[in-house]
């Protein structure tokens, strides 16, 4: 009985540890869906850890589950066991230290530009002095300063995406999720996105976690990537990025950069239909 309570006791402290230095702990995760013909699962004892100020990228074959725990952490989906910890607080549901960019353009079709990205500002009683400082800001980082006043209907996919990642740093949130933000963009638009965001990042450091399908796109924007295995998903390995801090397209031909893409590749469960 004592050895049995050391065990226990020697756990808790692991994921106490583990909590101390995390931005997102996800323990022991499962999600089962459940319909008329009996319960299918999706996910089997997830296990991550992404620390403070980390781009994170979860790859994985379709149907493992990547956007399914991108919504579990966002609090849109219950988890079915397990635990999701965001800055030491039980995830059980939608919250404003999140912020959320979809794949699709969840702009407000009424509203322009700049009171898109004020829409939680405004929520939040905000002065207004301090709602246009920030929308500034976040104008000329993402260098729409010209289209303040224009309506989602104006603007390109791209350009977009740019209003829905001010959006959504412009409350400040605990950490960034991403979920296939870029993949509906031509090659061009998707290369100077990811671009954009790897620079947003570097100045502004939040903690990003980011579900993608394109390998490429993970290694040039991570510093870790997790790769997911076939359903039900679970982390099959967790690959560290060692590339320069300082990042523009040309990486992408590097050797180093090769090397790694193909290291992740031949990770992803591939099915020959």
């Amino acid at each position: 009985m004592v050895f049995k309570k050391k065990i226990v006791d020697r756990e808790q402290n692991h994921i106490e540890a583990n909590l101390a230095n995390s931005k997102i702990y996800v323990k022991d995760v499962n999600k089962i869906y459940y319909s008329a013909k009996g319960q299918t699962l999706a996910m089997q004892n997830v296990n991550l850890n992404v620390l403070e100020n980390e781009f994170v990228c979860i790859v994985g074959p379709s149907g493992c589950g990547k956007s399914t725990l991108l919504r579990m952490i966002a609090g849109l989906d219950e988890i079915s066991g397990g635990q999701i910890v965001i800055q030491d607080k039980e995830i059980i549901g939608p919250g404003p230290d999140r912020g959320m960019v979809f794949q699709s353009y969840t702009l407000f079709p009424w509203m322009n530009v700049a009171d898109n990205i004020k829409f939680a500002l405004k929520l939040k009683k905000m002065p207004k002095a301090e709602q246009e400082e920030i929308v500034d800001k976040y104008l000329k980082i993402i260098g729409l300063e010209k289209f303040r006043k224009a309506y989602p209907k104006e603007l390109s996919g791209g350009m977009k995406q740019r209003v829905a990642i001010a959006r959504a740093l412009a409350n400040s949130p605990e950490v960034l999720l991403m979920d296939e933000p870029f993949s509906a963009l031509d090659p061009q638009t998707k290369a100077d996105m990811q671009l954009l965001m790897r620079q947003i990042w570097q100045v502004e450091k939040p903690t990003v976690l980011f579900v993608t399908h394109d390998i490429e796109e993970a290694v040039f924007l991570a510093t870790k990537i997790f790769v997911l295995s076939s359903r039900p998903g679970s982390v099959k390995e967790e690959v560290p990025i060692y590339l320069p801090y300082e990042r523009d397209l040309s990486l992408k031909d590097s050797e180093d950069f090769i090397k790694i893409r193909r290291q992740v590749n031949a990770l992803i469960d591939h099915k020959v239909l």
